[in-house]
């Protein structure tokens, strides 16, 4: 059995024992956060002073010595009994004509198997052999370091036949149970598993040397301070191990100076960086997860370094963390700076797509990590306001939930989605005021879930900026027949994310319900689903994605899936191939560095609206509904963010410049 510290209840039926140490006994390590040499907390320390006590007695094995032993063997002879002998050859060696294994005073031992374990380790001991005091010590070290015996003590007795050598050995207890003190990280199974078929036989030192061996592995491998730092075989059987872990004490935040580095006052709460670090108090010192918790302090974006100093409390295995923490100045993440986008309308030159504005941000609202954007966008024909407000782990809650409130107000050519502008009423947009809030969570290790309330109120509008409800054809573009369709959506989503970098493996699964409270809002179902997977092929990177989407009931025509532009199908003007209540679009491309910030792409894509277009009220009909593209393209890495220059060919080798920032979705 194998038991913790706090089991000592288990050691309660065997009360007639009494645990006096034997003599296979570590001496006590002193704690230590760092494993020291293994030699210093192996077993094999007690075969050392059994050799050494056999040693110690051998000069009384043979009583005459000659004289060229006197100074080099004095202490290194087996005992004899009986009538004197003399050493036979001038390098003083003696003539043995028997040699034996017994127990302790001669006795027989009880098992076998000993005995054979025994006379396997005597190389140099063999009847009718002329052995020296050193080979017989020789021996003496090889029967004690097989492992199962504590003592050997040869003695040489004269009989009738001649010299008879017997070593009298005495082995090691029977194993009948295991108490390990002091290991809260290690899995019992460890142990348990270790010493499995172990129970009833007697206890082997080189055993137990690879089984602490081991233990100081499983610590090494997981990151943790631990080692076995004391051993010892109790009365009964019973071997007790003593392991040490290196324990967190306290954890103290100082706030440095990005330029002196001096200490100073923070901006942050300190419980607001505490709450971060998932080592506390009075766990084991695990490194893997320190990394980790420094990792998820900087990814908080309002700190510029953070270093954690460890440091040894004095006569104890506990360790103090220091966390040294730089604050990003304000201007590096917070306040004012100019923004540029990319329009998403039909419009052709780059010139006539830039969008461009001010965006102000503040990732450290009351010192709390609490994060403020606002962004004010605006183009030729497109416009964005947004304004968000984010608690990325709301006060008293321990799931690390977060919660984003968030008002926007988009406009958006309606091309994307139906037909040519009315030649009576001029260019029509699509106005959309949304206004929502979303919790997210952590679900499993990679995994994030989403919950969120939105409501919507959109419609379209002629260049003057009045109400339209219907399009060049005559048809709605809202289903209401009003200037506007309302809608409360209720958003269901989850992400998986192997790692932060953008070509890694990601999946995004989202479910929307329109909920109809009130008469004249919009019912009706949305999913959506999109798949990356990134592949590193030498000095290149392969990014294949996937992305689909269905919609059922009744949704405003405006809503319908766009098919085609920079971030749908390369080759085609946005919404050039067609929206509809379903669509699929798969997209591949190499990318490969070309020197300093410049990397160079291959792609090619393909979409389709699976014959979902003509279901689309008001939609864009005369359109292909399905095309493919392909072509190369520039990524630069700037200050705004990658910029991509694209050229690509369309299926009717059409060809068009398409222009990005950011990676594409």
């Amino acid at each position: 059995m194998v038991h913790g510290q706090a089991n000592s209840a288990a050691m309660e039926p065997r009360r007639e024992v009494r645990f006096v140490s034997s003599g296979v006994k570590l001496p006590r390590a002193s704690p230590a956060l760092d494993p020291g040499p293994a030699h210093a907390i192996l077993p094999f320390a007690h075969i050392g002073r059994a050799i050494g006590a056999a040693a110690r007695r051998v000069a009384a094995s043979f009583p005459r010595l000659p004289a060229a032993w006197a100074e080099t063997a004095a202490a290194h002879c087996p005992r004899r009994h009986g009538k004197d002998g003399a050493w036979s050859g001038s390098e003083g060696r003696m003539l043995i004509s028997e040699v034996a294994v017994r127990g302790k005073d001669g006795a027989p031992l009880e098992r076998l198997e000993l005995e054979e374990a025994a006379a396997t380790a005597l190389r140099a001991c063999r009847p009718n052999a002329a052995l020296t005091a050193r080979e017989v010590q020789e021996d003496v070290h090889r029967v004690v370091e097989s492992g199962l015996f504590r003592s050997c003590m040869p003695v040489a007795v004269d009989t009738h036949d001649g010299i008879r050598l017997v070593f009298e050995v005495e082995p090691n207890q029977e194993l009948h149970g295991l108490v390990c003190e002091g290991a809260n990280m290690l899995p019992s199974k460890f142990l348990t598993d270790s010493f499995r078929d172990r129970h009833g036989k007697i206890i082997n030192i080189r055993h137990l040397d690879q089984v602490i061996k081991s233990v100081n592995g499983w610590y090494q491998e997981h990151g943790l301070i631990g080692m076995v730092s004391h051993a010892e075989i109790l009365s009964g059987g019973i071997l007790k191990l003593q392991v040490s872990e290196g324990e967190v004490n306290n954890i103290n935040i100082r706030f440095l100076d990005r330029r002196t580095g001096e200490p100073t006052t923070g901006k942050t709460q300190p419980d607001t960086i505490l709450r971060q670090f998932t080592t506390k108090k009075g766990q084991a010192y695990n490194r893997t997860q320190v990394k980790r918790d420094v990792e998820t302090i900087l990814s908080m974006g309002i700190m510029e370094d953070v270093t954690i100093v460890p440091q040894p409390v004095r006569d104890s295995n506990k360790v103090d963390f220091v966390m040294n923490l730089v604050e990003h100045t304000t201007g590096v993440t917070d306040g004012f700076s100019p923004d540029v986008g990319i329009s998403s309308g039909t419009t052709n030159g780059l010139l006539s797509r830039l969008m461009g504005g001010l965006a102000y941000s503040h990732c450290n609202v009351f010192g709390r990590n609490k994060k403020l954007n606002l962004l004010l966008r605006r183009g030729q024909i497109d416009s964005l306001y947004r304004l968000n407000y984010t608690d990325p782990w709301i006060d008293g809650d321990n799931k690390r939930t977060s919660r984003t409130v968030m008002v926007q107000n988009s406009w958006t050519p309606r091309t994307l989605n139906h037909g040519g502008d009315h030649p009576d009423r001029g260019p029509i947009t699509i106005e959309r005021v949304t206004a929502g809030i979303e919790y997210s969570r952590p679900l499993r290790p990679k995994w994030r879930g989403s919950l969120g309330l939105i409501f919507q109120h959109a419609g379209a509008h002629n260049e003057k900026g009045n109400p339209v409800i219907g399009d060049v054809n005559n048809n709605q573009l809202t289903v209401s027949g009003n200037p506007y369709d309302d809608t409360l959506l209720a958003k269901l989503g989850s992400v998986y994310r192997d790692s932060g970098d953008h070509s890694c493996t990601m999946f995004v699964f989202n479910v929307e319900q329109g909920l109809p409270i009130l008469p004249g809002w919009l019912r009706f179902n949305r999913v959506t689903a999109h798949l990356k997977q990134g592949y590193e092929i030498g000095p290149a990177r392969l990014l294949l994605s996937a992305s689909g989407g269905h919609v059922e009931g009744n949704f405003s025509p405006h809503e319908a899936f766009v098919i085609g532009g920079t971030n749908s199908v390369r080759g085609y003007d946005e919404g050039a191939i067609g929206s509809g209540r379903s669509y699929a679009v798969g997209s591949g491309e190499v990318s490969c560095r070309l020197f300093g910030p410049f990397q160079g792409v291959i792609f090619g894509d393909y979409g389709s609206d699976l014959g979902s277009g003509r279901n689309v009220p008001a939609g864009a009909h005369g359109k292909p509904g399905s095309g493919y593209g392909y072509g190369v393209g520039i990524c630069v890495n700037s200050p705004l963010g990658p910029f991509r220059v694209e050229y690509a060919f369309n299926d009717k080798q059409a060809g068009r410049f398409h222009f990005g920032v950011g990676h594409r979705n």
